[in-house]
């Protein structure tokens, strides 16, 4: 069964990194926004690296993306895929990326992980002709990188 990317992007005028991840888990379909799973890392470790408190409501987070000036988005509008598992993922159709890069002034994007690193070069680069930083995946199934070395490895995008 096809599922379609339920949400869309955050960003504004101002934003000046695109953070891209692969396709929404259940919990983040589910809370109809980004990184839902409370044991994915993504906003404790955003939040340490910008030197913020890490954010908990939708809001809350919303508007911590918007005051440090970044965008999200996923790499995938649609696929077949079995819960939340990245691996499972068939027949991906790419996010238009360009009306985030058209209404932003981009500086650099990254990939949140290797999924997300395999369908942006498969997808968005070539249309794009842009490179993108990949980053440790913050999932929980990472589990080889411990919170510190997420942390470290994801300052270089302040």
């Amino acid at each position: 069964m096809v599922i379609h990317h339920p949400f869309p992007p955050l960003y504004d005028a101002h934003s000046e990194i695109l953070i891209l991840g692969s396709f929404p888990s259940v919990k983040s379909r589910e809370q109809q926004f980004f990184y839902g799973h409370p044991q994915n890392r993504f906003w404790r470790v955003t939040a340490a690296v910008c030197g913020d408190a890490t954010p908990v409501t939708i809001d809350e987070k919303r508007a911590f993306l918007l005051r440090h000036h970044i965008a999200l988005w996923d790499v995938i509008a649609s696929c077949e895929i079995t819960g939340s598992s990245d691996s499972s993922i068939r027949n991906a159709v790419p996010n238009d990326l360009t009306p985030i890069l058209a209404a932003a002034d981009i500086r650099q994007i990254y990939v949140n992980g290797g999924t997300a690193a395999k369908y942006y070069d498969r997808y968005q680069k070539p249309v794009l002709h842009r490179d993108a930083i990949r980053l440790p995946s913050t999932s929980p199934a990472n589990a080889a990188w411990n919170l510190a070395r997420l942390i470290e490895a994801w300052s270089i995008i302040i």
